[in-house]
């Protein structure tokens, strides 16, 4: 059987001691090391939901400008392109012009030309119908 004598109350009081030490050197700051840790922890999960949320803000503000961007560029490109077009009409129709002239110009040119070979050819035609005349006849007309 288990006798209680004066050991048992020295181990006792041994044991209530050791706790006492235990919990002042070896608990308490263990207990408080894993706070300050679990704090941390939260600190940085209320950091990261904060973060979080301005990301997701700025993601907001960002797609919102540059949906705006983009519309912006899609009103312009449209305007330049509305601009070329016109520019490039009055191009065509400068070149239309332009051509047109030119093509008058080689007509009138070409008719010129046609009407000076024909006298050339008429005058030339009259002097070898002559000289034709003059060796069949034999004589100069």
């Amino acid at each position: 059987m288990i006798e209680l004598n004066l050991a048992f109350v020295i181990q006792l009081i041994n044991f209530g001691i050791l706790v006492l030490v235990l919990n002042l050197f070896l608990y308490k700051p263990i207990r408080k090391v894993l706070a300050d840790r679990r704090q941390v922890i939260d600190s940085a999960r209320q950091k990261t939901v904060s973060v979080d949320e301005e990301v997701q803000s700025k993601m907001s503000q960002y797609e919102a400008r540059l949906h705006a961007a983009k519309a912006e560029a899609g009103a312009r490109r449209a305007e330049a392109l509305k601009a070329a077009q016109g520019e490039e009409a009055a191009v065509l129709e400068k070149a239309r012009k332009q051509a047109s002239e030119s093509l008058a110009s080689i007509r009138e040119k070409v008719a010129k030309e046609a009407g000076e070979a024909r006298e050339l050819l008429k005058q030339q035609a009259e002097l070898l119908s002559a000289d034709i005349c003059a060796k069949i006849l034999g004589r100069n007309l």
